[in-house]
């Protein structure tokens, strides 16, 4: 019985040390830089250019049949944070986002993927834009894998909601941090 125990011990290691690792990666925004201002959002007081930054992922968790996306800023003074970007039914097929593939349309978003309207009230990337004085905030990104590949939001879900549906379904996640202030 215990030699049974430590060979299935053991090929559960093995198997765990044999898996790729979820990643999320950024050629425009390394984990733990400072935001430019190129992605920084284009009012409330803020002169970026609000573009969303490509994106790049690998090593899913076996089973994954769509992915989820959000970026959250812990660190704004709401009591709730602020949702910056969430982007649902994402297909498995999908291996990235483009550079400014966040535009309220969501035209150069991957097929069937739908953007839930942010904490600025609207759907698409909304750029960091603090509180001028405030400590830098933290953006944290998010990719979700899924074992659903649709969500089946209704039409006008808020944030809140689509994390609890993205949680729901969660079979793994890969995410990175990087802070902007002024």
């Amino acid at each position: 019985m215990t030699r049974t125990l430590l060979a299935l011990s053991l090929t559960g290691l093995a198997t765990i040390a044999g898996a790729a690792e979820f990643t999320l990666t950024s050629p425009d925004i390394a984990p733990n830089s400072t935001i430019a201002t190129t992605h920084v959002y284009n009012g409330m007081g803020c002169t970026g250019g609000n573009v969303s930054p490509q994106l790049a992922w690998s090593g899913a968790p076996a089973g994954t049949q769509g992915y989820a996306l959000t970026v959250y800023d812990p660190d704004a003074p709401t009591g709730s944070g602020f949702w910056h970007w969430v982007v649902v039914d994402i297909p498995a097929s999908a291996s990235g986002l483009q550079r400014g593939a966040g535009t309220a349309d969501g035209k150069t978003l991957p097929a069937g993927s739908v953007q839930v309207a942010t904490d600025f009230g609207t759907p698409g990337f909304g750029g960091p834009c603090p509180p001028v004085g405030d400590k830098p905030h933290r953006y944290i990104f998010t990719l979700y894998a899924l074992k659903t590949p649709k969500l089946g939001l209704p039409e006008h879900a808020t944030a809140a909601v689509a994390g609890f549906m993205i949680h729901f379904n969660v079979l793994g996640q890969a995410s990175f941090t990087a802070t902007y202030g002024r």
